[in-house]
């Protein structure tokens, strides 16, 4: 049975303990993956989020309204089985990350870069042992490679699932930190997508908003938003 039927063929979407988690059940029929993989999921609350999506539908299965069923068809069918190399790409971004990068000038953004990032980069030096070098500009510096090793190494301790979560986190806000940050919740995600924008707000407030661009900084704030939750509903 395909994941993605094209209209609504059951009346009742309910969640059953299976080995290694919990699965979603349309009419007492397992729900597959797009790759046909069973989805079970780790947790229950994750499997009602599901299953909520499901029996949401109506004539017609809308993906597009379902995307807690589409991340964790992402982390079975996408991350399970490439884990290093997704978990990879996403370390990478500890060697180039947002909050290390700042303007030169006009000092009161200067000022708000360092008020809005300095906290957050003195608690990955303190919590993550992974102190940060900020610079000026967009040359790329070298950071260190000790730090660079702690914060690759928590990625890939993350499990498929979390990955899932943890990847647009950070593909979303441009940092690990921030990324991390939110996972552990010393920060809640509301407050890492206003750090994650500091310099697309600071030019709003000087040009104005763009229409196109306000749309699409909405799609990504959402996305942001929803990846924070898929992960905290990982347990």
């Amino acid at each position: 049975m395909s994941s993605w039927a094209p209209k609504r063929f059951w009346q009742n979407a309910t969640v059953a303990e299976a080995p290694g988690g919990f699965r979603v059940l349309l009419d007492g029929r397992e729900v597959r993956t797009p790759s046909k993989t069973p989805l079970i999921v780790p947790t229950q609350a994750m499997a009602e989020a599901i299953a909520a999506e499901w029996q949401a539908q109506d004539t017609k299965v809308r993906p597009e309204t379902m995307p807690f069923t589409r991340s964790a068809n992402s982390a079975l069918d996408k991350v399970t089985p490439q884990f290093t190399d997704v978990a990879d790409i996403i370390a990478a971004y500890g060697a180039s990350d947002l909050l290390c990068y700042r303007a030169g000038h006009p000092k009161e953004l200067v000022a708000r870069q360092a008020a809005a990032w300095d906290p957050l980069l003195d608690w990955a030096a303190a919590k993550l042992d992974a102190p940060l070098t900020v610079t000026t500009g967009i040359v790329p510096i070298e950071q260190p490679a000790a730090s660079v090793a702690a914060l690759s190494a928590r990625v890939h301790a993350l499990t498929p699932f979390q990955l899932a979560g943890f990847h647009d986190l950070v593909a979303i806000s441009g940092s690990l930190v921030l990324g991390f940050a939110i996972s552990l919740k010393e920060i809640d995600v509301t407050e890492g997508w206003a750090l994650s924008r500091v310099d697309e707000t600071w030019q709003v407030e000087q040009w104005g908003e763009d229409e196109e661009a306000t749309a699409s900084e909405a799609v990504r704030k959402d996305g942001m938003m929803h990846a924070a939750r898929f992960f905290a509903l990982c347990g």
